[in-house]
């Protein structure tokens, strides 16, 4: 596997690819020849099968306590680029970026690098489980990215910020009334 330069591209609304299961177990397998002790997990949209959205591969790179450097090298070797950008991540919560094809279709790779356990990771993986399992909420996300391209929001940082609103409306969705 060969991680390209990321190319930042205008948001669009693309159909669910399932080939992207494909992708995660290509860059899963790079990273634990490297380092073992490093988890990788498929989230976002392209982790729920059926849900169309930017087609951006989002995985959380997961590292033990101590290893945060670490799974920061192991995604530098691998090829990944630091965030650029108006607002990227922080170092101590990174993100890496990258590009790779795969029968003739290059994929954008989003690698959040997370602490193991940490609280954003089990809100992702909730949202995420959430989505498979709920196709109502699903056609309502879909339908929310839908909107926020037709209004012409098309750079990634603010799409991002434009649908921040409902994934943080999902978890109220959770509780029981009172």
């Amino acid at each position: 596997m060969r991680v390209l330069p990321y190319v930042s591209s205008p948001a669009e609304f693309r159909p669910y690819d399932p080939a992207v299961e494909e992708i995660v177990q290509m860059v899963a397998d790079n990273i634990h020849k490297i380092e073992r002790r490093l988890q990788v997990e498929h989230i976002g949209s392209t982790s729920v099968p059926g849900c169309s959205g930017k087609g951006i591969v989002d995985l959380a790179i997961l590292y033990p306590d101590g290893f945060l450097a670490t799974a920061r090298e192991v995604l530098d070797e691998l090829g990944f680029q630091k965030q650029d950008g108006p607002d990227p991540f922080p170092e101590n919560r990174p993100m890496r970026v990258g590009c790779v094809e795969h029968n003739g279709s290059r994929y954008g790779i989003h690698a959040h690098i997370l602490a193991l356990d940490c609280q954003e990771y089990h809100e992702l993986v909730w949202f995420r489980d959430r989505l498979r399992c709920d196709p109502s909420l699903r056609e309502r996300y879909e339908g929310r990215k839908q909107a926020i391209i037709a209004a012409g929001i098309d750079e990634s940082l603010e799409y991002c910020n434009a649908k921040r609103g409902f994934i943080a409306d999902a978890p109220k969705a959770r509780q029981p009334a009172v």
